[in-house]
């Protein structure tokens, strides 16, 4: 199940790593437009915001897979491995799990009103659908709930990736 889990987290790490490269060519299209061709976009705000959006959220269950997220370790460096991992368990299934899901179920709540009633964001004057970013969000988040139970199941130590 972990392994399994771990390879969700990976294709999700490699899509925010793609999504990336899109944000990366989106500025550039439009810093061009903008300031060599006198012609901004409308739509470079938008795409831009959204895919930023995305690849933080799709990396979040990579970064903890591989043990990358902050940590305050000044204390946990000199509890015995044991009871850091007792302490580890109760914050994952007490706090984090019961946290992530329901942001998780917001976030898949929010995607599903957007599709159904085909909203649209209202800030900018391209008016894009905001389903496509709400979805990332969901799947995001969901693939970080899954990542956060495999931590808890089989953890990997403090120094490693998993």
């Amino acid at each position: 199940m972990t392994y399994i889990i771990g390879r969700i987290s990976g294709v999700f790490g490699a899509v925010a790593a793609l999504a990336s490269f899109g944000l990366i060519l989106v500025t550039l299209f439009e810093v061009i437009s903008r300031y060599v061709f006198h012609a901004p976009t409308i739509w470079a705000f938008d795409v831009s915001y959204m895919l930023n959006g995305a690849i933080f959220v799709l990396a979040m269950a990579l970064t903890l897979r591989m043990n990358q997220h902050v940590a305050v370790d000044i204390v946990s460096k000199a509890m015995p491995e044991k009871v850091f991992r007792a302490i580890e368990i109760a914050v994952y299934l007490l706090l984090i799990l019961p946290a992530i899901s329901l942001v998780a179920y917001a976030g898949w709540s929010e995607f599903w009103k957007s599709w159904l009633s085909g909203e649209v964001e209202t800030v900018s004057p391209w008016r894009p659908y905001i389903w496509p970013f709400r979805l990332m969000l969901a799947i995001g988040l969901s693939a970080l709930w899954l990542q956060v139970l495999a931590r808890v199941f089989a953890p990997a130590d403090r120094t490693s990736p998993m």
